[in-house]
């Protein structure tokens, strides 16, 4: 009876301690949640990759240190979930304009759908949204290479559906003046975000 109760007792502290170590401390309970807290706590510095913007010129994030960023991940022919992301850029572009922030904000879409999103398809995606290009523009990287650097900086996860489209999972991606990824939203979180920017300011 007693080495029952003691076995219970071990098992029940080891299953205690990988609890709490895989939520880190009972801080966060899913994949997401882990990901948003560990760039909380250690901001990810971006990666010093080509891409190339809807007017086919290159540039790298490390070109816009100085601003704050907002960065979402995106194919233009998604139906559903990057739609989401659009409107919550609309939202944010409107509110930047409007506090005056423009010149030291930088809202960008990255299109992981190399084989089908060149220039000309990111330009039709800006416009469509009302992307300012001023404030807001829509790139790609250059090679596989480079968007397997973003995507492992980011955390984000893509994985073809077999019907020509992806599953991936979906955030707002706030970059400090620094170039550190500091801090990840939900969608319909557009206040927060405002709030982590004007941090920046």
């Amino acid at each position: 009876m007693l080495r029952t109760a003691a076995a219970a007792l071990a098992i029940a502290g080891i299953l205690g301690a990988v609890l709490w170590q895989g939520t880190s401390g009972l801080r966060a309970f899913t994949t997401e949640g882990l990901r948003r807290l560990s760039v909380m706590e250690q901001p990810r510095p971006l990666p010093n990759v080509r891409l190339i913007d809807m007017q086919g010129r290159e540039l790298t994030l490390p070109d816009e240190l100085g601003r704050a960023m907002v960065v979402e991940f995106i194919y233009t022919t998604c139906p559903t979930i990057c739609v989401s992301l659009g409107e919550s850029f609309a939202k944010l572009q409107d509110q930047i304009w409007m506090d005056g922030l423009a010149d030291r904000i930088r809202l960008i879409s990255i299109s992981f759908d190399l084989a089908r999103d060149g220039p000309e398809a990111l330009s039709d995606y800006a416009q469509a949204r009302g992307a300012d290009g001023r404030l807001w523009i829509a790139v790609r990287p250059e090679n596989d290479e480079a968007l397997r650097a973003l995507l492992t900086t980011f955390g984000v996860t893509v994985i073809p559906d077999g019907a020509g489209g992806f599953v991936h999972n979906a955030a707002l991606h706030v970059v400090d003046r620094q170039g550190r990824l500091i801090a990840i939203f939900d969608i319909g979180e557009e206040p927060q975000v405002l709030a982590a920017l004007r941090r920046q300011q």
